[in-house]
């Protein structure tokens, strides 16, 4: 685990996001799959966004993807992120399907492309809170 302080926003956990967080904090990213039409979908909500079916469970996907958009953040969204910048926030196309707004973390942010291919990592920034985030992958 990261160290016990971490001053940046952290999410709010809710019933209808907890199993998110607590198979983030098992390194696993698991997103809502609709038993009706199949599809999966992000954010997490309570209808299938697809076919509007309550009949919904989570499952683990594989964390693989591409850069759908991005920005590249050069001034801090706030002083508690000004160590950060510049930094990318990112729309992730997931090979599942949905696509997912994260931090892309990479070395040289002006190297990224879209299109690019990427995985998700985990960040443990509490002992509560792990925060899924994307890398690169095969350049």
């Amino acid at each position: 685990m990261t160290s016990t302080t971490y001053d940046k926003p952290l999410p709010i956990i809710d019933p209808g996001t907890r199993p998110f967080w607590d198979a983030a904090r098992e390194h696993r990213l698991s997103i809502p799959q609709c038993n009706a039409c199949g599809k999966h979908h992000f954010y997490p909500r309570e209808l299938c966004p697809h076919c509007h079916s309550d009949d919904l469970q989570w499952t683990d996907v594989s964390g693989q993807g591409e850069v759908y958009s991005y920005t590249i953040a050069r001034k801090p969204a706030g002083p508690v992120f000004a160590a950060d910048v510049p930094y990318i926030i990112a729309m992730i196309q997931l090979d599942e399907g949905p696509r997912m707004l994260t931090n892309l973390v990479v070395p040289d942010v002006e190297a990224v492309r879209i299109g690019d291919r990427v995985a998700v990592s985990f960040d443990d920034v509490t002992e509560e809170v792990t925060l899924p985030k994307f890398t690169v992958v095969g350049a």
